[in-house]
């Protein structure tokens, strides 16, 4: 393990951002930002910016150490993405009654390796 990142509370739900997770694992980090940023989802520039931030975070790391990187070494080792919390809202129905609305949140892991 590189480096790591972590968005927690995203407004998307788990199983929408899968979909994109499962696009960019196991590969460069090049390759996994030219494929966000031509993915149509709504998770997809959430993902773009938290794999930069892990880019940013083994520069970071490796220039405290003293140890040189070279970022198009660095490849997505893994990426999780859990279920957070949802929001409950409630929409008014017939009849004076109310059915409740889930908005999904959740939290997005970023792994960086080294090959």
């Amino acid at each position: 393990m590189i480096s790591n990142a972590k968005l927690k509370f995203a407004r998307v739900s788990a199983q929408k951002a899968r979909l994109v997770a499962d696009l960019v694992r196991g590969r460069q980090v090049p390759e996994a930002i030219e494929v966000l940023t031509f993915t149509q989802k709504k998770s997809a520039p959430m993902i773009k910016k938290l794999v930069e931030s892990a880019v940013a975070n083994a520069e970071q790391k490796a220039s405290r150490d003293g140890d040189p990187i070279d970022i198009d070494d660095l490849f997505i080792e893994s990426i999780t993405v859990d279920q957070g919390p949802s929001l409950r809202r409630f929409r008014p129905r017939a009849q004076g009654r109310a059915t409740r609305i889930l908005k999904k949140t959740s939290h997005i892991s970023v792994v960086l390796g080294e090959r």
